[in-house]
């Protein structure tokens, strides 16, 4: 629970209703609600960008006892904040580096996404494939790491926003959910978009496969 519940900020009871804690308490999204704390909170007048900053460094917030319970709030937050992103993002670079030795290990030839940024690309996958393959009969010019479980909110999500980008720039691709996926939402191979869990073990090249 968060420790914001426990000892609940006083000046804020004037501000915010109680059924606005009832509704922190059930589990909704702590980080949005501390926004909107901060809002209203003397606060009222500042940028987004400054509420921002606020969230990931408590200790621009002049009030000391309310810098101290959102801080507490953060820390203890499972699903969002400042701390949580740091670690998906640990979690996701890690998978890309396993993605790449493997890549490697294979010896396919690649471009990763420093490399097309640096050449002009604003929205790339992880790989690029300098010589394409196949997967079960697929061919693959790219290939995305998910270092998450691919439910059906994240995976419309990504495809809309990453995927088919991804298709009308480069082709048909591949998409690894680390953490396995619904295996419903893998629909979209004859449009070009294979899903797996993990690195496929029967890559055929233009010269042979690779067992």
């Amino acid at each position: 629970m968060c420790l914001f519940l426990c000892f609940p900020y006083f000046k804020i009871l004037s501000i915010v209703s109680f059924p606005y804690y009832f509704h922190l308490r059930n589990g909704y999204n702590i980080l949005w609600q501390l926004r909107i704390i901060l809002q209203r909170f003397r606060i009222r007048r500042s940028s987004k960008s400054v509420i921002n900053s606020m969230l990931r460094d408590p200790s621009q917030i002049p009030d000391g006892v309310l810098a101290n319970q959102v801080y507490q709030c953060i820390v203890n937050d499972c699903c969002y904040g400042p701390l949580v992103d740091c670690i998906k993002h640990a979690i996701g670079h890690e998978h890309e580096i396993l993605l790449r030795d493997l890549l490697l290990e294979k010896n396919l030839s690649f471009l990763d996404e420093d490399q097309l940024r640096a050449k002009g690309y604003d929205k790339t996958p992880d790989f690029i494939l300098q010589v394409p393959v196949a997967v079960e009969g697929h061919i693959i010019h790219w290939i995305e790491s998910k270092a998450s479980f691919g439910d059906e909110c994240s995976h419309h999500a990504y495809l809309h926003d990453q995927f088919w980008s991804y298709w009308n720039r480069f082709g048909p691709g591949l998409v690894i959910y680390w953490y396995g996926f619904i295996q419903e939402l893998d629909c979209n191979r004859e449009r070009g978009i294979l899903l797996k869990a993990s690195f496929p073990t029967d890559i055929v090249t233009l010269c042979h496969s690779i067992a």
